[in-house]
């Protein structure tokens, strides 16, 4: 089977539909979203929205940190911490902008789920829920750790980290790096263990505009990691349109 995996989607409509509408021509037949749906960007209930018809046509939905920032985040954080986190700087204009049916729904999400020899997970399997950062050889090799107690699971997929990174662990317990080309399939027979980031949709920051996504076949055992452009322009104009940020609509427009 293939499947479509997107992550840190961000409130950015334009860069998920063209995302979606690329995994379609890639005869992909599941998909799934590994959380940070929301914040910084200018879509945020209609990007919920999409995420609601797709779970109920089959798509998994993961919870991602963002979902919790915009359920227990108060104004008055940001009037009495004096170094604000990049997601606090939207989190109560996301917060208004989405109801309370679609907050409930956010915070109900689940924060894995495991399918054809896979875990999918938003940040490190090891400890989901304290949104660890999978961006070297070590804390790869945690999460992986965690994940393959499991016998049934050999691949392990995430975001969180706005990058595309894959590593595998050959002959000995060491995590050996891959650097991936877009479009390149890349074979991951099922014998050894692979861990791998599959980047941003809505807000990539490698200093390409161009939406992050990955395709992963479980029949034949490859992944491909794909970069995909959009109006991001036009994602951009929303963004000042709303009155968010300068800063969250240049990143958009430069990818950085």
């Amino acid at each position: 089977m293939k499947y479509a995996l997107l992550s840190d989607l961000h409130s950015n409509l334009h860069a998920l539909d063209a995302c979606l509408a690329h995994a379609q021509t890639q005869g992909v037949e599941r998909v799934a979203i590994l959380g940070d749906l929301v914040s910084y960007g200018a879509s945020p209930a209609e990007v919920v929205a999409r995420c609601q018809t797709l779970q109920q046509e089959g798509v998994i939905v993961l919870r991602g940190n963002h979902e919790e920032l915009v359920q227990t985040y108060n104004i008055s954080n940001a009037k009495t911490n004096n170094t604000p986190s990049l997601g606090s700087l939207t989190a109560q204009w996301t917060h208004d902008q989405l109801s309370a049916a679609q907050r409930l729904w956010l915070a109900t999400l689940p924060l894995t789920s495991q399918a054809d020899h896979m875990l999918l997970v938003h940040a490190s399997a090891d400890a989901p829920e304290r949104w660890r950062y999978v961006e070297d050889e070590r804390t790869a090799a945690l999460s992986l750790d965690a994940a393959c107690a499991h016998p049934d699971v050999r691949y392990v997929f995430g975001g969180h980290v706005h990058h595309q990174s894959l590593y595998y662990r050959g002959t000995g317990r060491q995590l050996m790096a891959f650097k991936p080309t877009a479009g390149v399939p890349i074979p991951t027979p099922i014998h050894r263990q692979w861990i791998a980031t599959i980047g941003s949709v809505g807000q990539p920051r490698d200093g390409n505009p161009r939406a992050m996504y990955a395709v992963f076949d479980s029949t034949h055992a490859k992944l491909t990691f794909h970069r995909v452009a959009y109006d991001h322009l036009a994602a951009a104009g929303a963004v000042r349109k709303a009155g968010l940020p300068e800063f969250f609509a240049q990143r958009l427009e430069t990818g950085q």
